[in-house]
C-alpha cells in the first residue's frame, strides 16, 4: 500500500504549536505533501524541519512569509523538483515534485485569487502555465511507465457538491464558472487526463470538505469546501481503496483551517 496526504498547514509554525509535530508523529502516510508552510526552512523547528524517519523537501516562496510548499516522504526520492518551468511562479513556493519508485508525487499549491484584483489574473496565469505542465507530465510519466499524483490546495471547488453555500459563492474567487472550467479540462480523459480520487471513491457525497473559515460556525455546522485534492493519473487513481478527510473531533483540535486529506492505494 502507499499511503499519501496532503493538508494546507495556514503556517507551519503555528500550526506545530497547536498539534502538527503530535499528528506527524501518529500519521501512517507514507507521503506527506504540505501548503502554505509560510516560512524558510531555517525558521523551522528542528522536529518540522527535519524529523526523524523522513526525507524533506521544502520549496518556500521568495516573497517572505508566503505561500511555500514541502513534500515529506519515508523513502528517498529518486529526483526532486522545485517549481514547474514557469519563469513567474517557480520562485513562488507553489510546486515541488518527487520521484518514487513507480510513481511522481507533487505538493501543488495554486493561488486563490480574489475577483477584480491582480490577484485573479494572478490565478488566471498561473492555471493557464499549469494546465500545461500538467499533461506533459502526464505524457512523460506514461512514457516512463510511472504514475501521477498532484496533491494540494487547489483553491477551486469543482462541483456544487464541493462547497456547502455554493449558491453564495457563484461569483467568488474559488467556485467561478472559468475557474471550474478549467479544473474541469484538468479532469477531461481527452484533455488534461487526470482523476479527482476522493470524488471518484465518493460519487454521490456532499463533500467531504476540507476547509472551514475560522469566521463564525463554520466547522461546527460543516459548512466547508472540498478545495483540497488529491488528481492521479487513470492507473493509480484506479488502485486508490480508501479516501478520507481527517476531520478533528473538535474546533478547540484542529491546528490549521484545513484537515488532512487521505487516500490508501493499492501498489
Amino acid at each position: 500500500m502507499l499511503t499519501v496526504t496532503s493538508v494546507n498547514v495556514n503556517g507551519l509554525r503555528a500550526a506545530a504549536k497547536k498539534g502538527f509535530v503530535e499528528w506527524l508523529a501518529e500519521t501512517s502516510a507514507d507521503v506527506l505533501c504540505l501548503q502554505e508552510v509560510r516560512a524558510e526552512p531555517g525558521q523551522l523547528p528542528e522536529e518540522v524541519r527535519a524529523p526523524e524517519g523522513w526525507h524533506v523537501v521544502h520549496a518556500p516562496a521568495a516573497a517572505k512569509g508566503r505561500a511555500g510548499v514541502s513534500l515529506y516522504t519515508r523513502r528517498e526520492p529518486d529526483r526532486v523538483q522545485v517549481g514547474f518551468g514557469s519563469e513567474e511562479f517557480d520562485t513562488s513556493g507553489r510546486y515541488v515534485e518527487v520521484d518514487l519508485p513507480g510513481v511522481t508525487v507533487a505538493s501543488l499549491y495554486l493561488p486563490s485569487g480574489e475577483v477584480g484584483t491582480e490577484r485573479q489574473d494572478e490565478k488566471t496565469r498561473f492555471m493557464g502555465e499549469f494546465l500545461t505542465h500538467l499533461k506533459g507530465l502526464r505524457e512523460r510519466a506514461a512514457a516512463d511507465g510511472r504514475e501521477v499524483v498532484v496533491c494540494g490546495d487547489w483553491n477551486i471547488a469543482h462541483r456544487e457538491a464541493d462547497l456547502k453555500n455554493w449558491r453564495a459563492n457563484k461569483k467568488n474567487s474559488g467556485f467561478l464558472p472559468e475557474e471550474r472550467e478549467w479544473l474541469g479540462r484538468v479532469l477531461d480523459a481527452s484533455d488534461g487526463g487526470y482523476v479527482d480520487v476522493v470524488r471518484a471513491l465518493h460519487p454521490d457525497t456532499e463533500g467531504p470538505y476540507s476547509w472551514w473559515s475560522y469566521r463564525g460556525r463554520a466547522f461546527d455546522n460543516d459548512s466547508g469546501w472540498r478545495i483540497d485534492y488529491q488528481i492521479a493519473t487513470r492507473g493509480l487513481a484506479d488502485r486508490a481503496v480508501k479516501g478520507f478527510v481527517e476531520r478533528a473531533a473538535t474546533h478547540a483540535e484542529r491546528w490549521s483551517d484545513h484537515a488532512p486529506v487521505t487516500v490508501v492505494y493499492d501498489r
